[in-house]
């Protein structure tokens, strides 16, 4: 019988993850060990239970997923972790090699890219979609540090820091809850490689965010 290999999917998307079941489900070498929306929910499952990848989203509800990459990487070295996300920075793909992932694809990738992809992180290769080794060696070619690009909310929420609004306020403002803008606040800190929040207003008034 042909040995299956166990991925999970961690992601805040049902739909990514409903779309990413329906692709490997196609192929019997594959079986689906589990989704999980936070990342708090896959801790406990990797504690009890052997998956060999896992594609996991970098933005999630209850921590970042380099915080998570990161975890995991402690609790089960083995496990091949592949950053599956729709952010473009060169900063966040480093933090997560860093952080232990094999690799990092954007959602943008096509299915017959992302089973390479798979595959060859199996093999033990460190993987990157076509898009994302163009963000890897574009400032070795121009010389100059990327800016951030930020999305419209954590824009919005870079401003209530600026303003001095606490997490607590801010998730009040934006009908969020407090850990969504944690994960917020911790992917900024990163995306403007500042260790705190006046370092990151700092950089930001700077580069002209604020």
């Amino acid at each position: 019988m042909l040995r299956k290999t166990r991925i999970a999917i961690v992601d805040d998307h049902p739909v990514v993850i409903e779309g990413l079941q329906k692709l490997l489900l196609i192929f019997d070498k594959f079986e689906l060990a589990a989704s999980f929306n936070n990342g708090y929910d896959f801790i406990k499952y990797i504690q009890k239970n052997a998956v060999e990848l896992v594609l996991l989203d970098i933005n999630l509800p209850d921590l970042s997923g380099i915080d998570l990459c990161k975890e995991l990487k402690a609790i089960a070295p083995e496990t091949i972790v592949l950053a599956f996300s729709n952010h473009t920075e060169r900063s966040m793909v480093m933090n997560m090699i860093q952080n232990g992932a094999s690799g990092y694809l954007l959602k943008n990738i096509s299915s017959a890219e992302l089973l390479n992809c798979i595959n060859d992180a199996l093999n033990g290769q460190i993987v990157f979609s076509e898009d994302v080794r163009a963000i890897i060696l574009k400032p070795a070619l121009n010389g100059n540090c990327e800016m951030p690009k930020l999305t419209k909310r954590e824009k919005e929420i870079l401003l209530l820091i600026s303003d001095g609004k606490i997490t607590l306020e801010i998730a009040k403002m934006l009908f969020l809850s407090k850990l969504t803008v944690e994960t917020h606040r911790k992917n900024l800190l990163h995306k403007f490689k500042a260790n705190n929040v006046a370092e990151l207003i700092k950089i930001a008034s700077k580069e002209g965010f604020l």
